[in-house]
């Protein structure tokens, strides 16, 4: 499941299809960049803590995007950094909102992922820095695979400060 422009927040989620499928490079795929799940930094947890109870803890679609803000930047935002992207919420926060319901409460991290550092958005929301894909499971009982979030961690951002 980024933040930007006068957030209080250090980290920044990349993608808005967490729950849903969403193709990074292969290199993602494969297990060449994989690291101990005990090993993320803890910063990172804690937005993918914030973004999943965002997910679940919202009332309705509208209620998500407004929470969402707070830990989106990158691509996801406007170049303000304040409003989401048109196309985020009727497509991937909606399908996110729609699928928490069958992961795990609390998440079961099954896999971790470091990549390199990409640059996403544009102009003052652009944010630069490495990537963490965090796959979490499904609830017991559930079918199908665990879901990727990616999480993108600024580096050197004048506005993104760790809280």
């Amino acid at each position: 499941m980024n933040a930007t422009m006068n957030k209080r927040g250090f980290l920044s989620l990349m993608a808005v299809t967490a729950l849903g499928a969403w193709a990074l490079p292969a290199a993602a795929q494969s297990k060449r960049y994989d690291i101990d799940p005990a090993s993320m930094p803890p910063e990172v947890r804690k937005v993918l803590e914030q973004y999943l109870a965002v997910l679940r803890k919202s009332a309705d679609l509208d209620q998500c995007a407004e929470r969402f803000v707070a830990v989106a930047g990158g691509s996801l935002v406007n170049e303000d950094g304040k409003t989401l992207r048109g196309s985020v919420k009727p497509y991937g926060l909606k399908k996110d909102y729609n699928n928490i319901k069958f992961y795990a409460d609390p998440a079961v991290i099954s896999r971790v992922a470091k990549l390199d550092p990409v640059t996403s958005g544009f102009g003052p929301s652009a944010i630069r820095g490495p990537r963490y894909k965090i796959w979490i499971d499904k609830k017991s009982g559930e079918a199908g695979r665990p879901a990727p979030v990616t999480i993108l961690v600024p580096e050197g951002h004048k506005t993104i400060r760790a809280p």
